[in-house]
């Protein structure tokens, strides 16, 4: 019996020209803070002296425009190709820009899939060293067509202590898995909270079962980020505390999830023989 015909072959997933590492920030679920983690770590990496962008591909809440403190619109060229927004040092692009107020998106899959397309093909980022991509939380249509578009560097997964939130962590740790994308590794958001009276440690949410985690399923645990209302403020303000530098306050913990994810990028870039970032 002649062989059958050959299963088609996906298409090679191809990298956006001019950027070198691109980095998805995800989350299991709602509610941990990966908008917060991805805006202060793209903020981080650009005072610690990189070209950085920012792509807001959480379109049903599309918060970054507020953490920067922007309502810029982006303009198009002759070609009608987009220019993003320039924020704080950062390349930016959010349907929040083009969507304003409070008009909710209601869409279906393949009108998602258009928007994610031109935002990663059709917007001028230039020259970056990072183009950091806030994913909606889950394992849906965006994160498949981020995935199946271009060629994803590797995935910061974000949590909380909490058991419910870490039951999907695990979700997304086998989604990047089963379709080839680096897991860079855990981010435990809201790890603790330090007691500004008795200057103890208090966990809210638990603590430490971000890197238990992580440790089952032989990924790095990046760091762990505090609960302070200093980063929350930072955020609802449009002023995020690593904009302030290192030296920040509330600035310490996303320094060392950027210095974090630096490293484990540059790992990664030396393993397939790609570009390499050292920071000091």
């Amino acid at each position: 019996m002649p062989p059958g015909p050959a299963p088609p072959q996906m298409p090679e997933r191809q990298p956006i020209p001019g950027v070198k590492n691109l980095v998805a920030i995800a989350s299991g679920k709602g509610g941990v803070g990966k908008t917060t983690v991805a805006v202060n770590l793209a903020l981080a990496l650009a005072k610690l002296g990189h070209k950085v962008g920012l792509l807001d591909a959480d379109v049903y809440g599309p918060n970054v425009p507020i953490m920067l403190g922007t309502t810029k619109e982006p303009q198009a060229t002759a070609d009608r190709h987009i220019i993003p927004v320039q924020s704080q040092g950062l390349k930016m692009i959010s349907m929040g820009l083009l969507n304003p107020g409070d008009k909710p998106m209601i869409w279906r899959g393949p009108m998602l899939h258009g928007v994610i397309t031109q935002f990663l093909r059709s917007v001028e980022w230039g020259e970056l060293d990072y183009l950091i991509i806030d994913l909606p939380p889950g394992t849906g249509d965006v994160q498949l067509t981020l995935i199946q578009t271009v060629a994803v560097t590797g995935a910061v997964v974000v949590t909380t202590p909490s058991i419910v939130a870490l039951a999907d962590v695990r979700k997304a740790i086998e989604m990047f898995r089963q379709v080839n994308v680096e897991v860079l590794g855990v981010v435990e958001n809201m790890s603790t909270f330090m007691c500004p009276h008795c200057g103890k440690p208090v966990d809210i949410f638990g603590h430490g079962e971000g890197s238990k985690t992580a440790i089952a399923y032989g990924v790095p645990m990046l760091g762990e980020i505090e609960i302070d209302p200093r980063i929350r403020v930072g955020g609802d303000t449009g002023r995020p505390v690593a904009a302030l530098g290192e030296d920040g306050a509330g600035a310490k913990s996303l320094y060392i999830v950027a210095r974090a994810v630096a490293k484990r990028l540059d790992e990664v870039a030396g393993s397939i023989g790609g570009p390499s970032f050292q920071i000091d």
